[in-house]
């Protein structure tokens, strides 16, 4: 099943669809946090004073994340301000052009998961799923899109990077390497 999902043109064609719907999503977000005077300091405190808490124990679940949102994140909310929605209109815009598919769907689920760990559930769960869907999908979910001619570039040339430190001789660096004698 995960085969045809990744390999198959019906597959592909199903993807496309998903990924425009989720990357409009991505795109619209970030563009209105862009245009829109974005500040994430009240959601970080908001985050650091009120994290998801065990109700039985009343113990922190996610300890290390509300560190990390104390420790860097809101001493740096300037810079916050300028990735999240940046960060959101890349991803949808990825998706939207099926650039880098992949990538901007990890991405997408990266933001998804931290909104989570902050008690933001919202529209994150869903499209945890349909960002799931689509990353599943890996190279298959571009492949009606630039990935289609961006990828084989890729890979060219990143193949051609890793030719170039072998020898005609077979040897990496200069070294004899015996498992290809």
């Amino acid at each position: 099943m995960l085969k045809l999902w990744r390999e198959h043109n019906y597959a592909a064609a199903v993807l496309l669809l998903v990924r425009l719907y989720l990357g409009w999503q991505w795109l619209t977000a970030g563009w209105h946090k862009l245009t829109g005077g974005f500040d994430a300091g009240g959601f970080l405190r908001n985050a650091i004073t009120k994290p998801i808490a065990d109700k039985a124990t009343g113990e922190l679940v996610y300890p290390t994340f509300t560190a990390f949102l104390e420790a860097f994140a809101l001493p740096n909310v300037k810079l916050i301000n300028v990735i999240i929605p940046l960060g959101e209109f890349l991803v949808g815009l990825g998706l939207i052009v099926g650039a880098l598919t992949t990538a901007a769907a990890f991405f997408g689920l990266l933001m998804n998961f931290m909104f989570l760990f902050a008690g933001t559930v919202s529209t994150n769960p869903w499209l945890v799923l349909v960002g799931t869907i689509v990353f599943i999908g890996g190279a298959n979910a571009g492949k009606f899109g630039v990935d289609y001619y961006l990828l084989p570039l890729l890979r060219k040339w990143f193949g051609r990077n890793r030719n170039d430190k072998t020898t005609k001789t077979g040897t990496i660096g200069g070294t004899h390497n015996p498992l290809h004698a």
